[in-house]
């Protein structure tokens, strides 16, 4: 039970609610304004940076929860209407899509948290790198796989007559949109972790 206990008051430290409440505010604020820059059919996740941070310092289970607020806005986007591709899916896959917008933002910020963890230890820089890249890699890809069980839609309302489902999620939909996600993670997650670490107080290998 003192064991449960300690394990309570490392999880809801101080530190730790007041690091995880402001990388929340910036997953709501970058997913609100990151959804009005368009690249394709799809917003830019610059929220992406934040979840990754949130798994980084915090570990897999406050890079999921930041992750899964950013389904959840994603979802409402749809939900709403304020994202239309997302309101198409939703419209006639509505269990599906929620389940994509939950679970590939989920997925995301608990693998960057898991793999930093797992190569911390050897080189902490080379963990964020690679939790960096692993965030939008999981988040892209459980998209298109997601979009593909829902094609009938996709090749009803926006796929052009002689292309393939498959051929719009990756080059007009998804794909531009990885690869810009994908160096931003990579360009400012290492930068802002080492400023993190610095101001912390806490060692960089």
């Amino acid at each position: 039970m003192e064991v449960i206990m300690i394990a309570k008051r490392k999880f809801f430290s101080a530190k730790r609610v007041t690091g995880l409440a402001v990388l929340l505010a910036l997953v709501i604020v970058l997913q609100l304004w990151g959804n009005n820059i368009k690249i394709g059919a799809t917003g830019l996740s610059f929220v992406l940076v934040p979840i990754v941070l949130g798994g980084v310092l915090f570990g897999p289970s406050a890079g999921a929860f930041l992750g899964l607020v950013f389904g959840f806005i994603t979802l409402m986007y749809g939900v709403t209407g304020a994202d239309p591709f997302t309101a198409v899916l939703f419209a006639e896959h509505p269990f599906l899509t929620s389940a994509v917008c939950l679970v590939k933002g989920t997925a995301a910020g608990l693998a960057a948290g898991l793999l930093f963890r797992l190569i911390e230890k050897k080189n902490g820089y080379v963990g964020v790198f690679v939790a960096s890249a692993a965030a939008p890699v999981v988040n892209t890809g459980l998209f298109i796989l997601g979009a593909l069980l829902m094609s009938d839609t996709l090749s009803a309302n926006f796929v052009a007559d002689g292309s393939t489902v498959l051929y719009f999620l990756i080059i007009g939909c998804a794909g531009i949109n990885f690869l810009v996600e994908l160096a931003i993670n990579l360009m400012l997650s290492p930068a802002m972790y080492s400023v993190i670490r610095v101001v912390s107080g806490r060692k960089t290998q």
